[in-house]
């Protein structure tokens, strides 16, 4: 899966002369991995089992928010999940997330041992949008569009600057919000050397998380 679709860029202005539909395909998937390695997150549903270290604390920290649980076992044996019996803060991110964890209620730990403890989940950071799954965020579509467009129109060719210019995802709109890129460029630090695409980025870097690799 990946962050935009031929049909976005094609909307921003790309001829089939320009880059054939594969060829766009091959740089939104690049962009997408780009995304995910500098930000340290995925922005999309991906399934996965993951097994973890029990510290002997309530609360397991994990390294992407879980999305769906479908199952949680200790020692290889299954536990239940409920939300009587257990707090799963994951994703869609809403106010307030500091950080996807599972945490036991009344008093249950996470036993010490390692790889003691399987989560099976849907996995990944997104956003709110009325749907279980929630979406991946605007910005993150928004970055991932833009590094395709920049791949197309190389810094190094100075007579591409024209087209790196007209080909800017200025605004971008939904029933509930827009969005204009060029409207506030705060400093951040480098991640992709593109400082309109780092602006998006920059608040969707993976913070240090306890116990989360």
């Amino acid at each position: 899966m990946a962050y935009a679709v031929v049909a976005d860029l094609r909307a921003e202005g790309v001829t089939i002369s320009t880059a054939s539909d594969a060829r766009l395909q091959l740089l939104v998937d690049e962009a997408t991995r780009t995304i995910d390695k500098v930000t340290g997150w995925h922005f999309e549903p991906r399934s996965a089992t993951l097994h973890f270290d029990g510290r002997g604390t309530p609360s397991l920290w994990l390294p992407v928010p879980p999305i769906r649980l479908y199952r949680l076992a200790l020692h290889g044996e299954d536990v239940s999940f409920s939300r009587a019996h257990l707090v799963v803060v994951g994703a869609p991110v809403g106010p307030g997330f500091d950080g996807p964890r599972l945490t036991f209620r009344h008093g249950r730990v996470f036993p010490r041992g390692e790889g003691n403890v399987t989560v099976g989940a849907s996995w990944g950071y997104t956003e709110t949008d009325g749907t279980p799954e929630g979406r991946t965020p605007l910005a993150i579509r928004r970055a991932c569009m833009l590094l395709v467009l920049r791949s197309l129109s190389p810094l190094a060719d100075e007579d591409s600057l024209e087209e790196r210019t007209r080909w800017r995802v200025v605004e971008e709109r939904t029933r509930e919000q827009s969005y204009r890129l060029d409207s506030v460029r705060p400093a951040v630090r480098p991640l992709t050397g593109e400082p309109e695409v780092d602006t998006l980025l920059a608040p969707y870097v993976k913070p240090s998380l306890p116990g989360a690799a």
